[in-house]
């Protein structure tokens, strides 16, 4: 039996070290770590993790065209519930009955997947820019967008990003390129 010196040992690489949800440094005290992307076209579904649970994903089996939203308790960051809203066929008063009675201090995390606009209306379109979306009134077809609001905030959400569906700048034949956005989210101090 021969024993393996230094010389003929393997040392493996070090690995970054990920913190929650793959982030690459832990968030503060009191901040919630989420990773979110996008749909790809109308091929790879969105995903929605927080605080390393995945909340929403195409192997949990709840995400789909349109619309991807999780709501989630400020305080204490558990879910309060998952839903897709089709906004192509849909029926956009189905969103409007999600969106429209939320608690003060309720995070709202959303992720686009094909078509996140064709069915919003102008209260759709007021209703996520009073969570402190800037982007929801120009929102169009296939665009690609995520976003994490909540109800009460006074300004707009530093967690927001947006690319238009065009021709000249598409990644995939007929869509944009997907999104993907991470962070920490502040925990609020209390929910009504």
């Amino acid at each position: 039996m021969r024993l393996a010196g230094p010389e003929n040992t393997v040392t493996a690489e070090p690995r970054a070290r990920k913190y929650k949800c793959g982030l690459p440094q832990p968030c503060p005290e009191e901040h919630l770590a989420f990773r979110m992307v996008s749909g790809a076209a109308n091929v790879i579904g969105p995903k929605i993790c927080l605080e390393d649970r995945m909340l929403m994903s195409s192997v949990k089996d709840n995400v789909g065209r349109g619309l991807n939203i999780a709501l989630v308790n400020g305080v204490n960051g558990e879910l309060i519930e998952a839903r897709a809203f089709d906004m192509w066929a849909g029926d956009v008063n189905d969103l409007l009955k999600f969106i429209r009675p939320l608690h003060e201090g309720t995070l709202v995390f959303v992720a686009s997947y094909d078509d996140p606009a064709t069915k919003m209306n102008e209260e759709t379109r007021k209703l996520f820019s009073e969570l402190g979306s800037r982007n929801a009134k120009e929102l169009a077809f296939r665009d690609s967008w995520v976003f994490v609001g909540a109800k009460g905030v006074q300004d707009k959400s530093p967690f927001e990003q947006h690319v238009k569906n065009s021709k000249h700048t598409n990644k995939y034949e007929g869509w944009p390129e997907a999104l993907e956005m991470e962070g920490c989210v502040p925990r609020r101090s209390t929910a009504s």
